[in-house]
C-alpha cells in the first residue's frame, strides 16, 4: 500500500514557479522628478517641498499670483509668500 501511494505521488505533475519579471521603475514624469527638488515658503506660513517650476498664474481676484508645482504633500499648486 506504501509502495502505491509513493508511485502514485511520484506520478503527479510538479507544477513550476512562474519566472519572476523584474521590478519596473515608474516613468511618470513626478518620478523623473524625484531626485531634484526645493523648498518654498508657502503663503499658508508653512514650508513646503516641490518637485515642479514656479509659475505665475492669474488669482481669484485678478493678480498674479507665484505658486510652486508638484509638492511632496501631494498639491498640485501651492501659493507662496513672495
Amino acid at each position: 500500500m506504501k509502495a502505491l501511494t509513493l508511485a502514485l505521488l511520484i506520478s503527479l505533475p510538479v507544477p513550476r514557479l512562474a519566472q519572476q519579471q523584474p521590478m519596473r521603475q515608474p516613468s511618470t514624469p513626478i518620478a523623473n522628478r524625484a531626485k531634484g527638488g526645493r523648498w518654498y515658503f508657502a503663503a499658508s506660513g508653512h514650508a513646503v517641498y516641490c518637485y515642479g517650476p514656479v509659475m505665475t498664474v492669474p488669482a481669484a481676484n485678478g493678480d498674479l499670483q507665484r505658486v510652486a508645482t508638484i509638492c511632496r504633500d501631494g498639491s498640485a499648486v501651492v501659493p507662496l509668500k513672495d
